[in-house]
């Protein structure tokens, strides 16, 4: 059985005390406590699911740019795995939700993305294209590492829910071992590359972490109050 602890290295957790309480507002969200307790109502989580897929396709495009910045081939080829991990595991989950709640990959392709979502997106590809390689992972991090830490945590609290949970299948994804041995390779090349920067690029480091924690919050958000566009 993989290790279904987190592991945090010390450049993550610098990163994390550099969030300071946002990392804890991210964690306990109205959205996600709905979410574990199942009254969040099918129209927010129909509104997020979607959403989330079409953020995928930028983490995919994320972890790509990534693998090309990587000079040993199995570090390029972990980040092409980690791209495909959300092209085709997580869209199976999108996938198996579109059909019970009405939606499908045309509806996906012609959403109109929400203003955290747009921005959220653009973050982390400027972060990449401009960022050093440091910084274009740190980018990326919170959201695997926030998801699989929110998923063991509800585990914990809750149990393992039961059948007939309306988000059963969201909760058991991120609580899965494999997503924790993901999330600890994910934070061991955080630790290298932090290594082998300076403290400036360090330093900016923590910044785009801290930039992608806060628009995970927003990201509840825009679900939660199903954000229009205002004009």
């Amino acid at each position: 059985m993989a290790d279904s602890r987190l592991n945090i290295p010390p450049f993550a957790q610098s990163c994390l005390q550099v969030t300071g309480n946002v990392w804890f507002a991210a964690q306990t969200h109205p959205f996600v406590q709905a979410l574990a307790d199942g009254s969040l109502p099918v129209e927010n989580f129909r509104f997020y699911q979607m959403q989330d897929a079409r953020y995928l396709e930028a983490f995919t495009d994320a972890c790509s740019i990534i693998s090309a910045r990587c000079v040993q081939p199995d570090d390029k080829l972990w980040f092409i795995d980690a791209a495909k991990l959300a092209l085709v595991v997580e869209r199976q989950l999108h996938t198996e939700y579109g059909k019970q709640l009405g939606y499908d990959a045309t509806d996906i392709a012609q959403l109109t993305l929400t203003p955290n979502n747009l921005a959220y997106q653009n973050h982390m590809l400027v972060t990449c294209h401009r960022g050093a390689l440091l910084e274009a992972i740190a980018v990326l991090t919170p959201c695997p590492w926030l998801y699989t830490e929110l998923g063991q945590r509800l585990q914990t609290q809750l149990g393992s829910p039961s059948d007939d949970h309306p988000y059963v299948n969201w909760l058991r994804t991120y609580a899965d071992d494999g997503f924790v041995a993901y999330t600890n390779t994910l934070l061991a090349y955080l630790e290298a590359a932090a290594q082998e920067s300076g403290e400036q690029t360090r330093q900016r480091a923590q910044q785009a972490f801290l930039t992608s924690v806060r628009y995970e919050w927003m990201f509840w958000q825009q679900a939660w109050t199903m954000q229009p566009w205002p004009v």
